[in-house]
């Protein structure tokens, strides 16, 4: 029989009773700065590089963008295993479930993160070919990719531990931890890159800024109250619920994966452009990046407010969860998509200075930002049925819609049309396709799942 769940820590939310919109927009607006602040690391790279070495090393970081988001969505995605693993146990009441599953998801984080980074670093120098990058960039690139696929363990270390804070609703504490983080990595990179490292030294103050990070959340499980303090002695991994969060959070990754295999594609196209069109497109991304980290920061409060709704039997408010997410997720974006047409010359302005890098830069951000809304239903529904333990059909439907239709994009389209506007035009359809088919599966799915709660209770 599952325990009862002990009195709510200070930074618990109750998310099975009252209203909705408020509470998910407190856990939704810290999650968002958390991403944005992962997304600075790279921007802080692209800006010091880009003002301290010029557009060469800018160039440099920027076109392994893709590669680096391919291996990081390894552990994004295994990490929203176990979030929903944890949240489940949290709506059951199942405490002794909930120790257990942390303790897991901690363990785990290790092993892949271990793991992945020692089958990836040596392939550093293959995958910078791959995307055919251009020879007076090839060297800063490749050891910049290299010096960061060696600290994937601390970024495995802190993506499940923030799942672990973000299962009982706070999110307040993984950012501040990255907030931290991310000053020390802007310090670190003006101290190394000053001192003539160039792209070698913007990778290890990464590294560093990771570690630092991964071990105040480390810090803060063994010292917070409730279920989901972590108690070093004595830990296992729970075979059974080890296999739960791989099944749900590897296709998670997958999806995340998917977008990353087709924007490698899709990089390599921009790469053939020349170094204007890479810098430009590197300097677009770190502002785009912002509107997507508000997008997946509804998609994951959607799926985190639906497993423990889910785990509790509350079918009906883990659909209105879901709704409210909608809701709030386009208002958010809205607002910020307005902000940064507004504001984009200028913007883009702080990473370079020339014309023609500002000029490729904002054709991204209007070709990109314009169509954003599509990537709303497609984040939130996918995320909606994670919260519900479904994770290969949205995978899957993603990578036939985003996979496929891009690289038919790259592949049939863009050799007739070589455009930097042609080679932005793929993200729009390709949104568009995945979410009319995301959008029927989710409608199928929350059809079947409540067909089978009400032959349950017959």
């Amino acid at each position: 029989m599952a325990q009862k769940t002990p009195r709510r820590a200070g930074r618990d939310m109750d998310m099975l009773h009252g209203p909705l919109a408020g509470k998910m927009l407190a856990f939704a607006v810290p999650l968002a700065f958390t991403t944005l602040f992962q997304q600075l690391f790279n921007a802080a790279d692209v800006f010091v590089l880009g003002r301290f070495c010029g557009t060469a090393a800018m160039a440099a970081v920027g076109c392994n963008t893709a590669v680096l988001a391919l291996v990081v969505c390894l552990f994004t995605g295994s990490a929203i295993g176990a979030n929903v693993v944890i949240a489940h146990a949290i709506g059951q009441g199942d405490v002794p479930r909930v120790r257990s599953a942390v303790q897991t998801a901690f363990l785990l984080s290790l092993v892949l993160g271990l793991g992945a980074a020692a089958a990836a670093a040596p392939l550093a120098g293959w995958a910078t070919r791959l995307l055919g990058v251009p020879e007076e960039v090839f060297d800063p690139a490749n050891t910049y990719l290299e010096l960061l696929l060696l600290g994937l363990p601390f970024i495995s270390a802190f993506n499940f531990e923030a799942a672990v804070f973000r299962s009982r609703g706070d999110t307040r504490t993984p950012l501040l931890a990255l907030g931290a983080a991310s000053l020390l990595n802007i310090a670190l990179d003006v101290l190394f890159v000053s001192r003539g490292m160039g792209a070698a030294g913007a990778a290890l103050a990464t590294d560093a800024s990771y570690a630092a990070c991964a071990l105040i959340l480390f810090a803060g499980l063994l010292r917070t109250r409730g279920s989901i303090r972590l108690k070093p002695r004595g830990m296992r991994l729970n075979r059974a619920l080890a296999l739960r969060i791989l099944r749900i959070g590897l296709p998670a990754g997958v999806q995340g994966m998917v977008f990353s295999v087709a924007n490698i594609c899709l990089q390599q196209a921009i790469n053939s452009l020349g170094a204007s069109a890479m810098a430009a497109s590197a300097a677009a991304f770190t502002i785009e990046i912002n509107i997507f980290c508000v997008i997946n920061a509804f998609g994951q409060t959607a799926t985190t407010f639906v497993s423990q709704n889910y785990g509790a039997g509350k079918l009906k408010r883990c659909r209105k969860a879901t709704r409210t997410a909608l809701l709030l997720d386009f208002a958010c974006m809205g607002a910020l998509s307005g902000i940064v047409f507004l504001y984009a010359s200028p913007l883009l302005e702080l990473f370079s200075a020339d014309p023609e890098v500002v000029a490729l830069g904002l054709v991204r951000i209007w070709y990109v930002v314009l169509f954003e809304p599509l990537n709303v239903f497609l984040e939130n529904l996918s995320g909606a049925l994670r919260g519900y333990g479904i994770s290969s059909p949205p995978a899957a439907v993603t990578l036939v819609g985003v996979c496929g239709t891009r690289l038919g994009w790259i592949f049939l389209v863009f050799p007739r049309h070589r455009t930097f506007e042609c080679a932005m035009a793929v993200f729009s359809i390709s949104w568009a396709v995945t979410s009319l088919a995301m959008g029927l599966l989710y409608l199928w799915c929350v059809h079947r799942i409540a067909a089978q709660q009400n032959a349950g209770r017959a």
